[in-house]
């Protein structure tokens, strides 16, 4: 696995809602949806930059838990995108949009409707099962 770059995301479950959040830019990708994530940094674990990333892009503190689905090669390199199951710390705390156009809770009835990116999309039947989940 050496020479790959881990991208991780975080599928943040609240109240049988996920968590999405529509890109601003670049322009290819402005108005698409995506989870949010970024970079694992080197030395640092996927589950620290889960929770790194989450602190960055939303302002929250989240609790990561297993992973979800495969793992999604991405364009433009060697890069792979790996969706870690996660909840929010202090569900009293609302994320906030830093770097996103907007942030949106949807539930199972609207996964598929959304225009997500490619490498997302192809982990909507895995979001699907995380929603359905047991008790949801």
């Amino acid at each position: 696995m050496s020479g790959q770059t881990i991208v991780v995301g975080a599928a943040i479950v609240r109240d049988g809602l996920l968590l999405t959040q529509q890109r601003a830019y670049p322009e290819a990708a402005a108005g698409r949806w995506e989870l949010p994530g970024g970079r694992v940094e080197p030395g640092e674990s996927e589950a620290a930059a889960v929770v790194r990333e989450c602190q960055e892009e939303l302002g929250v503190d989240v609790a990561v838990h297993d992973r979800v689905g495969p793992d999604v090669p991405l364009p433009g390199g060697d890069l792979v995108l790996r969706i870690h199951a996660a909840a929010l710390v202090d569900r009293g705390i609302e994320p906030v949009a830093h770097e996103h156009r907007a942030l949106r809770w949807i539930g199972l009835a609207d996964l598929d409707d959304l225009d997500w990116l490619e490498p997302d999309r192809v982990l909507l039947p895995d979001l699907h099962a995380l929603l359905a989940g047991p008790g949801r």
